[in-house]
């Protein structure tokens, strides 16, 4: 990311990403027609694709959101992390291919300007229905300005921080989306299954996100130390330790990685990874760097930089081993700080 922008480099993971990705949403789309078309003689071929594209772009939404949780509480989701956002862009792009059909079907053909006539009528043009169609437009620009934005460019020059709140408003898209469907589609449906999926996909998306969130905030959980005159606190012992493979801490309140390599050295470095906040204690050492599970970017322990040509760093800690015990000083030190390694005797 910080040493240029280019084309996505396709290696043999994404081809087959995205070719399982693009299969499953053109089998879906044309096996919903189709037999929507069998199934309901009347309907049309606009109408049908415009209750297919919702439908796989909704279902797909949630599956997106689910994938953070579920990664924080089992690693087998993390390769479905790794280009979560080429499964956003699919589903921005179905979610304004249903918008479009919609507002050529329900809002051309009449003086009104189509785009005004989403916010002032429902899509059977009464004026005194809940404005549903106005929470779809609103969720659909969210989503535009999110898939406009994915590229690593806008995440490098508008800085980690925005950038993630940014796409945190994922969330506020969903909610217009939840009652996009519950005050539009479900009005008209009498069959139960609809409204019973609806609930259960929203019930779903919350309990894994409370479940993760749970799990996150025990390990957040700072235990009381004592320090020791020159403020180093006391956080594991070096038998908790397995090499090549971080501990997570909470060390003044802050989140960091310890690790054991290269035999006996340790080293301990913020354990929020620069590119999207991931985290570095979840992650493995290979090649000589502590690895980040999200996407893969790398910090040499000792200095917490990322190696040539990268240029990213995160903040160091000063460490120390003694009597079998790993005792780590709670001010961080500036980004990119070479600190050398404490030695297991």
């Amino acid at each position: 990311m910080s040493v240029s922008y280019k084309a996505i480099g396709w290696n043999a993971f994404k081809w087959r990403y995205d070719f399982v990705l693009a299969l499953g949403v053109a089998l879906f789309l044309a096996t919903f027609v189709i037999v929507g078309l069998r199934t309901h003689p009347a309907a049309t071929i606009p109408i049908q694709l415009m209750r297919a594209t919702a439908i796989a772009g909704f279902t797909l939404l949630h599956f997106i959101l689910l994938i953070g949780p579920m990664a924080r509480l089992d690693a087998r989701w993390l390769p479905l992390l790794y280009n979560r956002r080429h499964l956003g862009v699919t589903m921005f792009l179905l979610a304004l291919l249903h918008s479009v059909i919609a507002v050529i079907f329900y809002h051309t053909g009449t003086d009104a300007n189509p785009i005004v006539s989403i916010f002032v009528t429902d899509a059977g043009a009464r004026a005194t229905a809940f404005p549903f169609q106005a929470f779809g437009f609103g969720a659909l620009l969210i989503l535009f300005v999110m898939a406009a934005t994915s590229h690593d460019f806008w995440l490098a020059n508008l800085t980690a921080p925005i950038w993630k709140t940014l796409h945190m408003s994922v969330y506020v898209a969903y909610a217009f989306l939840v009652v996009h469907v519950a005050f539009g589609f479900l009005q008209s449906e009498t069959h139960p299954l609809p409204s019973v999926l609806l609930g259960g996909g929203v019930a779903l998306v919350c309990g894994v996100h409370l479940a993760a969130g749970w799990r996150q905030t025990s390990l957040d959980r700072e235990p009381k130390r004592s320090a020791a005159d020159d403020g180093f606190v006391p956080v594991c012992a070096v038998s908790e330790l397995v090499e090549n493979q971080p501990k997570g801490a909470m060390v003044g309140g802050e989140r960091v990685a310890i690790l054991r390599y290269e035999g006996n050295q340790v080293s301990v470095v913020s354990g929020v990874c620069q590119h999207q906040n991931g985290p570095l204690a979840e992650g493995r050492f290979t090649y000589g760097c502590l690895t980040c599970p999200w996407h893969g970017y790398q910090y040499l322990p000792a200095n917490g930089c990322s190696p040539e040509p990268f240029t990213e760093k995160i903040p160091t800690f000063q460490v120390r081993v003694e009597a079998g015990t790993v005792w780590v000083h709670p001010q961080a030190n500036p980004a990119g700080t070479s600190v050398p390694p404490a030695l297991i005797d």
